[in-house]
């Protein structure tokens, strides 16, 4: 059943057992707990980020135990056996070193270009 705002605003729909809710007086009790709006903190940003990593380790670890297997690997002048999960991860993180070191040109680059129109 629709019922209009007391401010005239736009009709908004009334479903099931849910009561209508004015919105100066706050949530009556019958409200389920879990539709309260509970804002985002850096905290919780931070330990939703501590549980991926955490994930990501253990994913890390099992790859690293099923892949011991050794491989030769050649690189300029070096020349040498490591085992295969080894090699795949010196790869990655020299990967990742490259990425940030772009990355961190660019941020020096946006800034002082910034500073520059200040």
């Amino acid at each position: 059943m629709p019922v209009s705002e007391p401010d005239g605003g736009k009709p908004f729909e009334v479903h099931g057992d849910v009561p209508a809710v004015d919105p100066a007086a706050g949530l009556p009790e019958s409200v389920d707990a879990r539709k309260r709006a509970v804002p985002r903190t850096r905290l919780s940003v931070a330990w939703i980020g501590i549980c991926g990593a955490a994930l990501a380790a253990v994913a890390l670890i099992v790859f690293m135990l099923q892949n011991t297997r050794p491989v030769e690997v050649s690189f300029l002048w070096l020349h040498g056996t490591l085992p295969l999960a080894l090699a795949l991860l010196v790869a990655g993180v020299g990967s990742v070193l490259v990425a940030l070191v772009f990355g961190v040109a660019r941020m020096t680059q946006l800034r002082r270009l910034a500073r520059r129109r200040d």
